[in-house]
């Protein structure tokens, strides 16, 4: 479970660098994801040094099928999280993005065939209600948005992603280490692209002090993504377990970080979700 809570304390802390740059125009916040990517490719270029030899020598094996569609959904779900937010609201949008959840559990029964035992599915129900009570807002003054396509994004890309890592974790043909370097440079590729293209038809300026968010940034994203990869590779058997824990985790440490740091305040249904939160993970660890 190290894992899983290295890649929730990393997941959280990429949350407070959006938050803080959140400020930031459009077009800094995208130059920032996209420096977001080399930077992270570096690291992993420089932690596991996954040369040329390791694709030679099994160039034949190598998961494209699996790594272009992951380099080309984590900057989209990036453009689509930021147009939700800007147009249908962060609420919504929040909402979106914790019940992709769902997505990853119906892969977890579907997809891995993985078998759920009552204490598991008990603690899975008790979460998904939690999700609910932690992001409620109480009466909102916006209405009904014409833009759902937009959180419906959000909702399928996180989904999809998490079950696309976890198929990464599952593949032995080819390290995972060098597959997420492969994963971050294709990422980065089509960021520069729209970056450039951000840059001709917008008249965007480029801003050179984007780099050093965007090391800070590729920091973080790199150890979530690698220990998230770690946990699913440790309980391998579990896959609902990695995806809830991770959702469930994030969910609770960053409503303590909010409270304690940026003085949100909360309700008391709020507080009542985030008891079920620890409920549900609680289940969770005991059910493995």
């Amino acid at each position: 479970m190290i894992w899983l809570v290295l890649s929730i304390i990393c997941s959280v802390s990429v949350g407070i660098l959006l938050k803080v740059a959140r400020g930031r125009d459009g077009s800094a916040f995208f130059q920032m994801i996209g420096w977001n990517y080399l930077f992270a490719a570096l690291l992993c270029f420089a932690v596991y040094r996954p040369g040329p030899e390791t694709a030679l020598r099994t160039g034949a094996d190598i998961p494209y099928w699996l790594l272009l569609p992951l380099a080309a959904l984590l900057p989209a779900v990036f453009l689509a999280q930021a147009n939700s937010v800007k147009y249908t609201g962060i609420v919504r949008t929040d909402i979106a993005q914790r019940l992709s959840l769902i997505v990853s559990l119906s892969a977890a029964w579907l997809v891995f065939r993985e078998n759920f035992s009552t204490l598991r599915s008990t603690g899975l129900a008790i979460g998904l209600i939690s999700i609910f009570l932690i992001l409620s807002k109480g009466k909102t003054s916006d209405g009904p948005t014409k833009r759902w396509y937009l959180p419906a994004a959000v909702l399928a890309g996180f989904g999809v992603i998490d079950v696309l890592f976890k198929k990464v974790a599952l593949f032995t043909a080819f390290q995972y280490t060098s597959a997420l370097f492969l994963i971050f440079c294709g990422a980065f590729v089509l960021s520069a692209i729209i970056i450039l293209v951000l840059i001709v038809l917008r008249k965007q300026r480029l801003n050179l002090q984007n780099i050093w968010w965007g090391a800070a940034l590729g920091a973080l994203n790199f150890g979530n993504i690698l220990f998230y990869l770690k946990a699913h590779k440790t309980l391998t058997n579990n896959p609902s377990t990695v995806f809830a824990g991770m959702n469930f985790g994030v969910m609770i440490l960053g409503a303590l970080v909010g409270i304690v740091f940026f003085r949100e305040k909360l309700s008391r249904v709020n507080y009542l979700g985030l008891a079920l939160a620890l409920a549900a993970v609680a289940a969770l660890v005991l059910s493995l």
